[in-house]
């Protein structure tokens, strides 16, 4: 006797967009890309909300490489034709009707967000150290770590545990103090170039700030005047690298209860 098989499938959820523009945009993905596993992207409507969706076999999803590169592909596709708000990887619904629950039940705290960043693009600025050593240039550069490491080091004497976790504690001082200070300069000088600016934790030693800058669809020329312009304030011991624009990642909260 034959077993008959039967494979569950779901959709997958890429951004939540306005209703209203869904009809003229054509999420199939970039040069000739599709979405997750080659399939086609489509429009699930509920009311004033439309989700981009594709079939996803099994209801199941790994963050492998291949499949995190179509869902950002199709953000990428979405993004260059209006406002989106851009779902995390992985989310997966049953099929049509409870995406339509979905978008019915969350379409208050969405259209809200959609509104905060209709228009708009998110711009990313990252502001680091460029030198080899950061200890040694912060020791050059601030005379009280200096003092504390000569201090500690005169005579060719090992330092104690205590005075190593002392010296350390200085420099985390420093460093966070510096940091501080050269973002508030950065801040300064793009704010009137932003509508909104989140900064997230740094991503090493030497980055000194890491800055999400949400910014008018047709102002990227004008933000990127700005950081020119506050590059300028700083030697050549600081770079500073912009990238975007990309969907308002860090401006939207798009918690889909399944």
């Amino acid at each position: 006797m034959a077993v008959e098989t039967v494979v569950k499938s779901g959709l997958y959820l890429y951004a939540i967009v306005p209703s209203s523009e869904a009809p003229l945009r054509h999420p199939h993905g970039v040069d000739g890309t599709l979405g997750i596993n080659g399939d086609a992207v489509y429009w699930i409507r509920e009311g004033p909300l439309a989700a981009a969706v594709s079939e996803i076999p099994n209801g199941k999803i790994r963050p492998e490489r291949r499949h995190l590169a179509a869902h950002q592909g199709v953000l990428k596709c979405l993004m260059r034709e209006g406002t989106l708000l851009p779902v995390a990887f992985g989310i997966i619904a049953d099929g049509p009707e409870s995406t339509r629950k979905i978008l019915f039940s969350h379409r208050d705290a969405l259209a809200a967000q959609m509104e905060r960043v209709a228009g708009k693009v998110e711009m990313g600025l990252g502001i680091s150290w460029n030198v080899p050593n950061i200890f040694e240039y912060f020791v050059n550069t601030h005379p009280v770590l200096r003092n504390l490491r000569d201090q500690f080091f005169r005579g060719g004497r090992t330092p104690s545990r205590e005075e190593m976790i002392e010296l350390g504690r200085m420099f985390d001082q420093v460093l966070g103090e510096d940091r501080s200070a050269h973002t508030k300069t950065v801040v300064q000088v793009l704010e009137p170039r932003c509508f909104e600016i989140k900064g997230n934790p740094p991503r090493g030693e030497r980055e000194i700030g890491n800055l999400a800058c949400l910014v008018a669809r047709d102002a990227q020329d004008e933000f990127e005047q700005g950081v020119m312009e506050a590059a300028k304030l700083f030697d050549n011991h600081f770079s500073f690298d912009y990238n975007g624009p990309w969907p308002p990642y860090n401006f939207v909260d798009v918690n889909l209860q399944m």
